[in-house]
């Protein structure tokens, strides 16, 4: 009988303490900063003529558009219209039927399987595992991508979600703090952010329209989906795919 070695366990991750927003870790550093993200000036996001139905319904009829550093593209549209059949091609999850769709990080091109674990998504279909906490949630999340989970806890920490609490016993809006989270996790230069203040309350809005303006303000991009127009300094184009 051959035997065969136990596969090597996934490498730990150092621990991040939780405690209130102005304590300090080991390191000195305050418990909910977030390290800006590095962008080179190559970073940039084209996609021309995507098309795509599902069996006779045509969802995206050749729809264009780009954005640069520091720039958030804001597509609008009624339910149905697309935009999230649109973003699931951005992020590499769904093939488009055509067209092209061009994202360069400096050393060239990416493919869309690279593309699905660089960019970072914000979708109101993101699960999780209910039997464990918001901590376990967020470390599990962390370790698949062989991490820390430290940029995720300080992301909790600004948007106040308590990690103790049950998954299964969240609420939609504190479910949208945690999807946040899992989005900022791997320090993304790209959020692909399907109506990112959904089931917010006023505080959790703020907080997430703060850490967006921090992404953008660092040269991060970002296309936003939205079902009406969104009050954002930063918009650099706007695509209607209601029109």
């Amino acid at each position: 009988m051959v035997s065969h070695p136990t596969p090597n366990p996934l490498p730990p991750y150092p621990a991040f303490p939780r405690g209130p927003t102005r304590a300090h870790g080991d390191s000195g550093t305050a418990i909910g900063y977030i390290p800006p993200v590095t962008i080179t000036a190559a970073t940039s996001l084209r996609f021309e003529k995507i098309r795509r139905r599902f069996g006779r319904l045509a969802v995206l009829q050749g729809v264009s558009g780009a954005v640069g550093p520091g720039g958030m593209l804001l597509v609008t549209g009624p339910n149905g219209s697309g935009k999230s059949t649109l973003l699931r091609c951005l992020a590499g999850l769904l093939a488009p039927d055509s067209g092209t769709i061009e994202y360069s990080e400096g050393n060239g091109q990416l493919d869309a399987a690279t593309r699905r674990r660089r960019v970072g998504v914000v979708a109101p279909d993101l699960a999780f595992y209910e039997e464990l906490t918001v901590k376990e949630n967020l470390e599990f999340f962390a370790r698949l991508r062989r991490m820390s989970a430290e940029r995720g806890f300080a992301v909790l920490d600004r948007l106040e979600l308590p990690l103790d609490r049950m998954a299964g016993a969240l609420s939609s809006g504190m479910r949208q703090r945690l999807r946040w989270a899992w989005a900022l996790l791997h320090a993304p230069q790209l959020l692909l952010l399907d109506e990112p203040f959904q089931n917010f309350d006023l505080p959790g809005e703020k907080g997430a329209r703060q850490l967006l303006s921090e992404h953008l303000s660092s040269g991060g991009l970002a296309v936003v989906a939205n079902p009406s127009s969104l009050d954002f300094d930063h918009v650099s184009g706007h695509l209607d795919l209601g029109v």
